[in-house]
């Protein structure tokens, strides 16, 4: 399949108007990775922002005591490495296939010099991304409430206690 035909077939660039789809297709490259290949890693820099088409990715963080613990399955139309293109190359998780993948790469710096001279393109690409991160936002807070659901209540700091003056601060 070819880079446009994929591009095409993205939810997450479904709707940018024909014209524009052949500019990303000029920057774009399609990748393939195979089952446990890692795309990307914690604290490491990575310059190509992902739209996955085929297959999950599971994203993992380090969390000290713990190990690498998986934080979210992303799969086709998500996006991947949306850090670099907001100009920040360091990622912050570990990016591993859990089947074979293929994604739509763009350059972060090219996606970025894109949307800055095409405001259509720059239009649609930051509507999808702030959607697609929206949804992340939303994903971590429901595992932060699950994460807590069985843990003992947090203080309430607007509660009478600890205020000063009270004889037991």
């Amino acid at each position: 399949m070819s880079r446009l035909e994929l591009i095409r077939q993205s939810d997450f660039l479904r709707g940018i108007p024909a014209e524009l789809e052949v500019r990303l297709e000029e920057i774009a490259k399609s990748r393939n990775y195979a089952v446990g290949e890692v795309l990307f890693s914690e604290g490491a820099a990575h310059h190509h922002f992902s739209v996955i088409a085929k297959g999950h990715v599971r994203l993992e963080m380090f969390v000290p005591g713990r190990g690498r613990v998986a934080i979210l399955t992303a799969g086709p139309g998500e996006v991947l490495a949306w850090s670099a293109l907001v100009g920040n190359s360091v990622m912050t998780a570990t990016a591993i296939p859990l089947d074979a993948v293929q994604t739509v790469d763009f350059p972060g710096q090219d996606l970025q010099r894109l949307c800055e001279t095409n405001h259509e393109i720059g239009y649609h690409i930051m509507r999808q991304l702030a959607t697609a991160l929206s949804r992340r936002l939303l994903a971590t807070r429901l595992q932060m409430l699950d994460l807590f659901a069985n843990q003992t209540p947090i203080l309430d700091l607007r509660s009478n206690l600890g205020r000063p003056g009270d004889p037991e601060c």
